[in-house]
């Protein structure tokens, strides 16, 4: 939000925003029963931004001309895979944690870190915390985990679909 505008003006260039990001998805989508999914919400959106350009009209007098001049959208997004990025996002963060403002890799910790010590009380026993206790349920179902992947996992301790590992993020590596 823009604290120079009104709360009104602010609605109208919400509901722009909006109704740009859809349109976007809707021009990028090549999936047609997806891309009908877009132009609906977009087709939604569009009534919401007529709405804020009346109620901006009706308690403040004004255009919708005087918020947004230029009615045309700026360059549309493109959307595109974002696999390798999160793949490297997981690569390289996963062992980190935060002490006070900076990020520090676990494995730089000395065992007496309260990081550690919040690990041992809130996740005390693992193997029961329900989130692992559905994988391991699937895993003894399926003899595989839940995870779509493919490419191999960024994180080698994470390569066993096999077996849930606990320690990845909770213990150095």
């Amino acid at each position: 939000m823009d604290p120079k505008l009104t709360w009104l003006e602010n609605l109208l260039n919400h509901e722009y925003t909006e109704c740009y990001l859809y349109y976007s998805c809707y021009e990028d989508e090549t999936d047609l029963y997806i891309k009908k999914i877009w132009e609906e919400h977009f087709c939604e959106e569009i009534t919401h931004l007529h709405q804020a350009a009346d109620l901006l009209k009706q308690y403040e007098g004004k255009e919708w001309q005087q918020v947004i001049p230029d009615g045309n959208f700026p360059e549309l997004l493109k959307l595109h895979e974002n696999k390798e990025y999160v793949r490297n996002i997981l690569r390289d963060t996963v062992q980190l944690t935060s002490v006070e403002d900076e990020y520090i890799n676990i494995g730089e910790l000395p065992q007496t870190a309260l990081f550690f010590n919040f690990q041992d009380i809130v996740n005390k026993n693992v193997a029961e915390e329900p989130g692992h206790k559905v994988i391991a349920d699937y895993i003894d179902k399926k003899q595989m985990d839940y995870r779509y992947e493919d490419k191999e996992n960024p994180i080698e301790l994470l390569r066993d679909r096999k077996c849930d590992n606990t320690n990845v993020g909770r213990r150095p590596i």
